[in-house]
């Protein structure tokens, strides 16, 4: 328990597999209330992301008279895809519209689900949305630094083999030499550099050392072919070079937890999924339907809210805020002084991506299907390469996602620097094809109405961060636990506790934080909640009588 309070849901998973605990990953959590165990009982939810909709959606196969309250003219939430016609609409009254081709689109928010999201996966399977492999990692995918190998871009795959090559060179000859004696034995000093020969595919140099001396798992300068054509080698890169390059960051991504193949996506864009709990809600989703005011009453909750401009109200036996923090600091509330507290100390990191149409040359001259591409130099960190309708004409490339709060990217004075650094990163991977871009979307989630931010800051929630050269996350990043101050509770701790008849749910209350297993999750965690509590209440009453 205290190394998943410190180190969050990746660090526990890997502690007690090493503890003998856990032996495979968890299956879906799954919610089985009795049928009609919430008839009568009124449920008001507010937010239709993907934690409302799944409490809903379970809730109402129970029973219960649910009401889900969105303020946007769709579901979903962060779980937005943009394809032709999109509007993005800053808090400022900004507007992009997106003019792509049929097919393309981009995911503005969550974009992978890890094959350890079992509850997400649970549900495209029972809603029928169709999946796909969402490819994360490529060895075609390429690593750039201003500041060595002349700023020109390295594949994945030579960084990786001529890094692990060396490595394994100079480790066979500290064996050689017995410098590693006290750590290990004869038998295994030989099994040990039989392994290291395979590891970095060494060979022996006429002395019988191993050494390193190129790999065709690096690549080839030249393909092999017909008649006399034979591959060549690449010349293996220098390892001071490579430590001048700095690529780690790019290079070790993939062995994250949450980032490790197999990771899927629906067929078509990932707000398949919202819209699939949509369709089966009904009309029990209400659009255009900001919240204005929370209020408890003596048996319930009160709900303002304005559809279409009009004010309407829904009373309720009980509440599921699975709002932002964000909105909550602008709506009226009567929620008790320490959920005040809790929400006045969240902040939301401020993650933004850019995606651009075009042709893909990425696939064609670059042999590049999928991945993500890292700059270890300049404002934008990654490229990342779309994993659907592989082999057609067009698709949609992201250059850039990161947070924008103190990074060098938010530092920028306005959108067209933004964009002309996004188009930038391009060019210096794929020199002379940066002019192909065309028809960008900037999606600022700091500056986007009903979220004002990406997700909840760690570390408490207060304070902190957004900003740098982080990986970006989904709907994406570890979501570790926030440390327990030397007094008093954190935010995290207050949103998993009820304020009177009103629970919440999302992200942020799970140690899953940024994705949407943690969202879905939360929500299986109050309704289980809620139905105990009225499954009490109704025994309760039962005895008195």
């Amino acid at each position: 328990m205290r190394v998943g309070e410190t180190g969050g849901y990746s660090a526990a998973f890997f502690t007690m597999q090493a503890m003998g605990l856990m032996a495979a990953p968890a299956n879906a959590s799954e919610l089985k209330l009795p049928v009609g165990s919430g008839k009568g009982v009124r449920v008001a939810i507010l937010g239709g992301g993907v934690a409302g909709l799944a409490a809903a959606y379970e809730m109402q196969k129970a029973g219960f008279q649910c009401t889900v309250l969105e303020a946007r003219h769709r579901p979903g939430g962060r779980n937005w895809t943009l394809r032709t016609g999109s509007v993005i609409e800053f808090d400022d009254g900004t507007k992009q519209t997106a003019a792509w081709q049929p097919g393309s689109y981009m995911n503005a928010g969550p974009a992978r689900i890890p094959s350890v999201h079992k509850t997400v996966l649970a549900y495209c399977k029972e809603l029928g949305v169709p999946m796909e492999c969402e490819i994360n990692t490529s060895r075609s995918a390429l690593l750039q630094n201003d500041h060595a190998f002349d700023g020109k871009a390295i594949e994945m795959r030579q960084a990786h083999n001529d890094t692990r090559g060396h490595v394994a060179e100079l480790l066979s000859k500290c064996m050689r030499q017995g410098s590693l004696d006290q750590e290990i034995g004869k038998d295994d000093r030989d099994r040990m550099l039989d392994f290291l020969r395979i590891y970095g595919d060494l060979r022996a140099d006429a002395k019988g050392n191993y050494v390193y001396t190129g790999s065709n798992r690096a690549g080839v300068s030249r393909m092999a072919g017909a008649g006399n054509q034979t591959a060549e080698l690449r010349p293996p890169l220098e390892m001071h070079a490579l430590l001048d390059a700095n690529f780690w960051r790019g290079m070790l991504f993939e062995e994250d937890f949450d980032y490790q193949a197999t990771m899927f996506q629906p067929v078509g864009g990932m707000d398949r999924i919202p819209y699939a709990f949509a369709k089966k809600l009904g009309n029990l989703v209400h659009y255009n339907a900001p919240v204005t005011e929370i209020r408890k009453t003596p048996n319930g909750v009160r709900i303002l809210y304005k559809q279409n401009g009009t004010a309407k109200r829904v009373e309720a036996d009980y509440c599921i805020c699975a709002l932002p923090v964000t909105m909550l600091k602008t709506i009226a509330n009567d929620f008790a002084p320490d959920v005040k507290k809790a929400i006045d100390a969240t902040t939301y990191n401020d993650s933004f991506k850019i995606g651009w149409e075009s042709k893909r040359f990425w696939e064609t001259d670059f042999n590049l299907y999928g991945g993500i591409s890292w700059l270890s130099t300049g404002p934008i960190s990654l490229v990342w390469y779309p994993s659907g309708h592989l082999l057609s004409e067009t698709g949609v490339v992201l250059s850039g996602y990161s947070g924008e709060r103190n990074s060098e990217f938010g530092r920028l004075p306005n959108m067209q620097a933004k964009l002309d650094a996004s188009r930038a990163a391009v060019e210096k991977l794929h020199p002379g094809f940066g002019e192909q871009l065309q028809k960008p979307m900037y999606v600022p989630w700091g500056k986007i109405p009903y979220n004002l931010g990406s997700w909840a800051n760690v570390g408490g929630f207060g304070g902190g961060g957004g900003g740098g050269r982080g990986r970006g996350r989904d709907g994406g990043g570890r979501g570790d636990a926030p440390p327990q101050p030397a007094s008093g509770e954190t935010p995290y701790q207050t949103f998993l506790k009820p304020d009177d008849r009103i629970y919440f749910a999302g992200d942020h209350c799970s140690h899953i934080n940024a994705w949407m297993e943690g969202a879905v999750l939360a929500s299986h965690r109050v309704v289980e909640m809620i139905s105990e509590r009225v499954k009490s209440s109704a025994g309760a009453k039962a005895a008195a009588v």
